[in-house]
């Protein structure tokens, strides 16, 4: 008699959970944005992957038997986006202001579906494409400035990386979903970490790098490597048990707008009128693609591709 209470509550706490971690996520572009000027993008990225690789390692270790050569060719191909996502958002967030940073960064939610379209030679439904075509408006209004026409110029260089993000974080919503319905996901966590901390790691010879030890780099490092990745990647899986798609996508579009709302009361930043209507047409696009876009399968040539070579 006094149990149900708790097995009613499960799908509450998962909401509730799930709207921690995206406060975190959209939190971290204010914190991020702060100690890029003690930290290089790609060397702050490495010893975060790093200690979320450790950290999940200590959690998930015993799933870590009978791992195949197929969850280790899926992992690591997750952690390219992966490493490619973090990347190109890291290095453009030094460049741009956290609250575009975390706008663009949700147009992957509207890529999808494209991407889904072309690997499965299926034409999306018309709420999917308003929706792309709402994002890409609010794209515009928030990266080119009033009076200037479309060109690559024209574009502030920070928010052309996070573009790249958006599409690399796109790839990587999609094969993760893809190789989660095939493999543990303890397994696919702690390979795609592994892989994006290797090439993060082996990429910092090509930028300037510096590091300076601080009290904010410390907290910096632990809460995005703990939280943010090791925890979040953990709470994300349990929590979708026990939500629906629709919701889980409701209360991952808050994301930039708690970064917005973070990065106004940290750092008083404001979009302006322009760059406001340009982050509602990309939250709207979102939202109707999202709840109103059909869902596709993958490919079965995808599957074929990444079956090969046994």
């Amino acid at each position: 008699m006094l149990c149900y209470p708790v097995l009613v509550s499960r799908s509450l706490k998962a909401h509730i959970l799930l709207v921690l971690i995206t406060f975190a996520w959209g939190s971290t572009f204010v914190l991020v944005k702060d100690v890029l000027a003690q930290i290089s993008p790609l060397v702050f990225n490495a010893i975060r992957m790093i200690i979320a690789f450790v950290a999940l390692v200590l959690i998930f270790h015993r799933s870590l038997k009978g791992m195949t050569r197929q969850t280790i060719k899926g992992g690591v191909l997750v952690g390219v986006f992966l490493f490619l996502g973090y990347a190109f958002q890291t290095s453009g967030l030094r460049l741009t202001t956290p609250s575009k940073s975390a706008f663009i960064t949700g147009l992957a939610v509207v890529l999808v579906p494209l991407v889904v379209a072309v690997t499965g030679r299926r034409v999306p439904n018309r709420w999917t494409v308003f929706g792309v075509i709402a994002a890409f408006i609010g794209l515009y209004l928030m990266t080119i400035p009033a009076g200037e026409g479309f060109s690559l110029m024209s574009i502030n260089r920070g928010d052309l990386l996070t573009l790249g993000c958006a599409c690399s974080f796109a790839l990587h919503i999609y094969t993760i979903g893809y190789m989660s319905q095939r493999y543990p996901f303890q397994q696919i966590s702690i390979i795609q970490v592994f892989t994006a901390a290797i090439l993060m790691t082996a990429a910092i010879p090509i930028e300037s790098s510096r590091f300076v030890l601080s009290g904010t780099a410390v907290f910096a490092l632990a809460f995005t490597g703990l939280i943010c990745t090791a925890a979040a990647f953990s709470i994300q899986t349990w929590a979708q048990q026990f939500t629906p798609p629709t919701h889980t996508a409701l209360i991952f579009a808050l994301e930039p707008v708690f970064a917005a709302i973070t990065s106004y009361v940290l750092l008083g930043e404001r979009l302006g009128l322009r760059g406001t209507i340009g982050a509602m047409f990309i939250l709207g696009g979102i939202l109707v693609s999202e709840l109103r876009g059909s869902a596709v399968e993958p490919d079965r040539n995808f599957e074929a591709a990444l079956s090969s070579n046994h």
